[in-house]
């Protein structure tokens, strides 16, 4: 599968966007770490005037310090913190208020108590909480993310994607969500459980995730 960044294609789509859906519909665009930092801060500039909800992880975590240069010449939201995994990379960022939405995945930074932890350090900071929910995170997961929002005043949004019919099957307890709205049960803990005689009856079907193998045209490995 090949991947070519196309920020320039992105501006058109946003014209065509607005201009069709006006500003009542919110737009949010994932940069995925794929473009250079440069680039990215030229994106961010020019994107301004669609009014963005927020530009999402426009520089990989090692070229993070780029982010107070693109601070300082745009206006555009940003959100980041898909790929941390420890504090040091998201500290600075909320101490310098060079971010509006924290997202990371919350196993990856240790699960809900330091995400917790997170969501009120940057509660204390103006930012946002926005936490990472792919479409490969387990129901479990799904229901972590959305106590953390319930529980943290600086919520500012949940990705999330739809379960299908099998999922729901397995896991008794799923979030049910209506008009982007999420409504939890009120049971113990996750308010979720795992039905192991159900989930025999699906059985995992092997295969290489596409994203995985993700390349540039001239056959390098592009970021997932």
């Amino acid at each position: 599968m090949t991947r070519t960044p196309t920020p320039k294609a992105f501006r058109v789509c946003s014209t065509t966007l607005r201009n069709k859906l006006g500003f009542g519909i919110e737009f949010i665009h994932d940069v995925h770490e794929r473009v250079t930092p440069v680039t990215a801060i030229n994106l961010a500039k020019t994107l301004e005037q669609y009014q963005l909800f927020y530009l999402e992880d426009p520089v990989a975590p090692e070229n993070i310090d780029w982010l107070k240069m693109l601070r300082q010449q745009s206006s555009t939201p940003i959100s980041m913190g898909e790929l941390f995994v420890n504090v040091n990379e998201w500290k600075p960022l909320i101490d310098n208020r060079l971010i509006d939405y924290i997202r990371c995945h919350v196993s990856t930074i240790g699960g809900i108590t330091p995400a917790k932890k997170l969501a009120v350090y940057s509660e204390l900071n103006g930012v946002r909480t926005a936490w990472h929910g792919p479409g490969d995170i387990s129901p479990v997961g799904v229901c972590a993310n959305m106590h953390l929002d319930l529980s943290s005043p600086n919520f500012g949004i949940q990705e999330y994607t739809p379960m299908n019919d099998a999922l729901r099957d397995v896991f008794p307890g799923c979030p049910e969500i209506d008009h982007g709205y999420a409504y939890l049960n009120d049971k113990p803990g996750l308010g979720i459980d795992i039905d192991e005689a159900k989930a025999a009856k699906y059985p995992c079907e092997g295969g290489i995730p596409s994203w995985t193998m993700a390349r540039t045209p001239d056959g390098t490995a592009s970021r997932p």
